[in-house]
Parts: C-alpha cells; sequence; structure tokens
C-alpha cells in the first residue's frame, strides 16, 4: 500500500510549478555547457554548478564545516533527495546509487552526468566491475558519496551501516580518503523520506513550499589507522563518528 500524496494547496501547487520550470530551464542552460566541456577535455563543472543550483530553487540554504577532502570516499548519513545537491555543493562529488534507479531513463541520465557509479547491491558477482567504477569515478572526479545506510532515515538518528555495501572498495585503493560526512537539517522530520512516501511525493512535498530547508554539511575528520583495516572497521568507525557529532549537534 502506498502512502498518500502530499496536500498541496493552490500557492503551493503554483510555487512547485515555478520552480519545476526554472529546474528545467537551469537544464537546457548547463547541457550545451556540459557537452562542450566534455568536448574539449576540461575539468568537471558543470554537474556540481546544476546541482547547486537545483538545491537553490528547491529553498535549500547550505552552511558547510568542516574541509571535504580530495581523492576521498564519503560516507553520509541519508535523509533525502536534496542530501545530493548538498553534498555536491560543498565538494563537487560524484554518488554510488543503487541500480534500481537506473531502470528511469531520465534519472539514469541525469545521475550518469555526474559520474554516478550504479551499484547491483545483491549481485555479488558484479562487485568487481562496481570496483573499477568506483575507482574510475574517483580519479576522474576526486570525490566520491556512499550512504552506508541503505536508506534515508528521520535526520535525528542514524540507521546502522550496512558495511556489506563498502564491499567495491575493499581493499581500499592506495592514496584514498575515507570522511565521514553529517548532513543536518534544521527541521529533519519535515524533510525526511520515510516510510512508504515516493520519491515524487517527497519532492512535491519539498519543491512546494516556500519554507527554506536549512541544511549542515559537516565533514569530520577522515579515518585512519585500524579504523582502515577493511569494510567492517571503515563503517563502524565512520558510524560512531557521525553519531558523535550528531549528539553534539
Amino acid at each position: 500500500m502506498s502512502a498518500p500524496s502530499p496536500r498541496i494547496g493552490l500557492t503551493g501547487w503554483s510555487v512547485l510549478i515555478a520552480r519545476v520550470m526554472l529546474m528545467l530551464a537551469l537544464l537546457l542552460f548547463c547541457l550545451p555547457f556540459y557537452y562542450l566541456w566534455r568536448l574539449l577535455g576540461l575539468r568537471r563543472f558543470w554537474p556540481r554548478m546544476f546541482l547547486s543550483g537545483i538545491g537553490r530553487i528547491a529553498g535549500m540554504r547550505l552552511t558547510i564545516k568542516g574541509t571535504p577532502r580530495r581523492n576521498a570516499l564519503y560516507l553520509s548519513n541519508h535523509v533525502s533527495w536534496l542530501d545530493i545537491p548538498a553534498i555536491a555543493t560543498a565538494s563537487g562529488s560524484a554518488f554510488v546509487a543503487h541500480d534500481g534507479l537506473a531502470a528511469n531513463p531520465i534519472l539514469r541520465s541525469l545521475c550518469r552526468m555526474n559520474d554516478t557509479v550504479f551499484v547491483a547491491r545483491h549481485r555479488r558477482s558484479s562487485v568487481s566491475g562496481q570496483a573499477e567504477a568506483i575507482r574510475f569515478a574517483l580519479d576522474d572526479v576526486g570525490a566520491i558519496t556512499l550512504f552506508p545506510e541503505g536508506t534515508t532515515g528521520d535526520g535525528e538518528s542514524l540507521l546502522p551501516f550496512k558495511s556489506a555495501l563498502l564491499s567495491a572498495i575493499e581493499p581500499l585503493p592506495e592514496g584514498i580518503a575515507v570522511q565521514p560526512v553529517l548532513l543536518l537539517y534544521r527541521q529533519a522530520r519535515r524533510i525526511a523520506w520515510l516510510g512508504e512516501e515516493s520519491g515524487l511525493d517527497n519532492f512535491k512535498r519539498i519543491v512546494g513550499s516556500l519554507r527554506p530547508v536549512h541544511v549542515t554539511a559537516w565533514f569530520l575528520e577522515p579515518l585512519s589507522g585500524e579504523a582502515l583495516h577493511n569494510r567492517k572497521t571503515m563503517a563502524a568507525v565512520a558510524w560512531t563518528a557521525i553519531v558523535a557529532r550528531l549528539q553534539e549537534a
């Protein structure tokens, strides 16, 4: 049984339509430059510009704390689709996403423009190919984000990290940092994509509201020493660091 669609009044629909039109206009503006930059072999720029613009249009007000490391795998909590514009704006990161998103041709095209790596979570035979794709993205982009909870949470607590999702980066490539990231929303319950709410309904609920979305992207200290021993230690230590900062906030 699916969750009921969000109730959006006349003002909300007006805001939603206007913002979606702005997002489409931004896409049409960025696309030619994206392909031109690729053709000329210039440094990756337009995906970050596009996602930053999407966040601003949706009402995102971002604060960045800490220093996003380069050549890094970010391990972040996951609250909403807005996490992607937030982290991309702060760091220019690409993302690891489950392969179910690739079933939608529009989402697949947009994700691939940002060098998204699609992973098949239940096919162990594909791990080596996924590892190669992640390493290629790290070389090309300089940072890639994984959401180890495997789903979205309420933003006020942290679900257990699934160390199996880190299989594709074990052993850790030489010279790659592993950096925990906390996304802290001022009104997390209003933003969180929970239960049976569809992604489209969550999108409409956020974009159709005039209230700004205040979020802090907190880049914590990278893991070091024994924390990098294997995927289980990476997941456990990153989880502990994020929980500690969340409790302090």
